[in-house]
């Protein structure tokens, strides 16, 4: 049998000559490492360029060698009465306890916000009301009422996570396609099992976000936290070397924040891969 033009085999056979090699697609995440590595040591150069030719005074602006010297020293002989470590571990205590506490609250709250009008309508004002003042604006209030011992220091920065994670949770919950709940309940589905299987798994992804979020506040809000009349943390040795004007301390424990502050995201974005690998796909 004689095979014509418009055979599917001579289709096929001419096709794959005329097909390209599959070349592997470099992956987004793979570029966008890239570009921020790129962008890391484009700021480092521009810090070391501008304390190299002078271009703001040593008060203001210490070298990175300045910084890094300084570095090791107090984390060798401490800095404030202790040492960097146990700086560094005071913090972390102090956020992991806000953390801990604004997810018991913040998430609970935040589902029910979502799936109750009647308790959205109760919470939401206050919610919002103390979530657009500054922290420093009610620490006074905080020392008044708790003093100036720990549980001050917590609240603060408690009240810096709940109000992100919770309204994160309301917002995953209100996300939840309806057409879901409703082939969901169409099928026999008990409210346990609806909650379980269709709007928490819904919500996850947005309840990640805002402990995303809810992790830069607490460290933004780290250095007032450790201003009542605090021994140690990150903040009180950076509020200690200003007073002293001690730029490049100030400078280390900024980058010890910082680190702090991508080491919790990355965790976050690791969690996000291992709990929600679904989103941003569908």
């Amino acid at each position: 049998m004689t095979l014509t033009a418009n055979s599917p085999t001579t289709f096929q056979t001419s096709t794959a000559r005329r097909a390209p090699p599959a070349r592997p697609r470099r992956s987004a995440s793979t570029n966008t490492l890239g570009i921020s590595l790129v962008t890391l040591a484009s700021l480092i150069a521009l810090w070391f360029l501008a304390a190299r030719f002078g271009w703001a005074s040593p008060l203001f602006l210490p070298s990175p060698a300045e910084v890094l010297a300084q570095f090791s020293a107090v984390a060798a002989d401490g800095y404030a009465n202790d040492t960097l470590l146990n700086h560094t571990l005071a913090s972390l205590g102090r956020i992991a306890a806000a953390l801990g506490a604004g997810i018991v609250l913040g998430v609970p709250l935040g589902l029910l916000m979502g799936l109750n009008r009647w308790i959205r309508g109760i919470f939401s004002v206050p919610i919002d009301l103390y979530w657009g003042l500054p922290p420093l604006a009610y620490l006074p209030l905080l020392i008044i009422w708790l003093g100036i011992g720990e549980t001050s220091k917590i609240t603060l920065l408690t009240l810096s996570t709940f109000a992100p994670i919770c309204f994160a949770a309301q917002a995953g919950v209100r996300s939840v396609p309806v057409e879901r709940v409703n082939a969901a309940l169409s099928l026999g589905a008990s409210r346990l099992q609806l909650f379980t299987t269709i709007i928490l798994p819904s919500a996850l992804p947005e309840i990640l976000t805002g402990l995303r979020i809810a992790i830069g506040a607490g460290l933004s809000t780290l250095v007032a936290a450790e201003l009542i009349a605090a021994q140690s943390g990150l903040g009180y040795m950076i509020m200690s070397a200003a007073n002293f004007l001690a730029t490049d301390v100030v400078f280390v424990g900024l980058i010890v924040i910082a680190a702090l502050a991508f080491a919790f995201t990355s965790g976050m974005r690791w969690l996000e891969h291992r709990l929600v690998p679904w989103k941003g796909k569908l």
